[in-house]
């Protein structure tokens, strides 16, 4: 038993040291995202409280979400995420929290984030407290602060950047492991008022660059589809959302060259509707 839960903690720094976007501290919720290979910079909807900060300036109504992870068929790397955004006259706010691993070994985030805009742009900043628990050796947490923006560069071309961990933040104060400090930027096409196309770059300052590519096409009135594609490791990624009156319905599946698939769920409810 002990040897199966050293193995579980050795995966889930592993994975947070060779892989940023795998660890908890950067990764993406939302089904939507998922399905889209996580090249949701310009995704403007609840989620961006999570995936890109600055995108939420162009949210337009209040929402709040709950999504769910379950990697491998281990419970150990689930992920359970929830957040409210809210809609104002003047700026966009948004409360969020997140939860990864098992009894023995779990990582949870709190943030309070905050977005406006301003023309054609949309700027984000938002602040995380970051707590690693391990059963046996305590708990740890810091502060870490993310900031991201969003651009309107035509009705039909979209540019997003963001950076998580500007502050460079360490996982505790009696460490000397930082947080990963990742940046990311990309573009979105849409053609049509149905077709999506998002490519994005991904950098964490240790680590080789990821390619990311997303495509989403809205069948119906209430219905999409969505895939995705990720170089190093390479990741497939497919998915659909249903959208119901004033709920958001989202379930994503990846598909790793070595560990199999993974499923995801994403649930929200749309106080206002536009």
């Amino acid at each position: 038993m002990v040897k199966v839960l050293l193995s579980i903690i050795l995966v889930c720094f592993s994975s947070l040291r060779i892989n940023a976007q795998s660890g908890i501290e950067t990764l993406p919720k939302g089904a939507r995202s998922m399905s889209m290979g996580n090249a949701n910079l310009t995704i403007a909807d609840s989620w961006s409280l999570f995936n890109n900060i600055g995108a939420l300036g162009r949210l337009e109504s209040s929402s709040a979400m709950v999504g769910y992870d379950h990697r491998f068929n281990l419970n150990e790397l689930t992920t359970i995420a929830a957040g409210v955004a809210l809609h104002t006259e003047k700026f966009r706010y948004g409360i969020s929290a997140s939860s990864f691993g098992g009894e023995h070994f779990n990582q949870n985030t709190l943030g309070i984030g905050i977005a406006n805009q301003l023309g054609i742009a949309s700027l984000g900043l938002k602040i995380n407290y970051f707590q690693t628990n391990i059963d046996g050796f305590g708990r740890t947490g810091s502060p870490v602060i993310e900031f991201g923006g969003m651009a309107e560069l035509s009705p039909n071309l979209f540019f997003g950047a963001h950076i998580y961990n500007l502050s460079n933040s360490k996982l505790s104060k009696n460490s000397f492991d930082r947080i990963p400090t990742v940046v990311r930027s990309g573009i979105s096409y849409r053609p049509s008022e149905k077709l999506m196309v998002n490519i994005e770059a991904e950098k964490d300052i240790l680590l080789d660059p990821l390619i990311k590519l997303g495509l989403e096409y809205n069948l119906m009135d209430r219905l999409w589809m969505r895939s995705g594609f990720n170089t190093n490791p390479s990741n497939l990624f497919f998915g659909i959302g249903f959208r119901p009156r004033n709920f958001v319905i989202d379930y994503a599946m990846t598909q790793n060259q070595y560990l199999g698939n993974t499923h995801h769920f994403s649930f929200g409810y749309l106080f206002q509707k536009k």
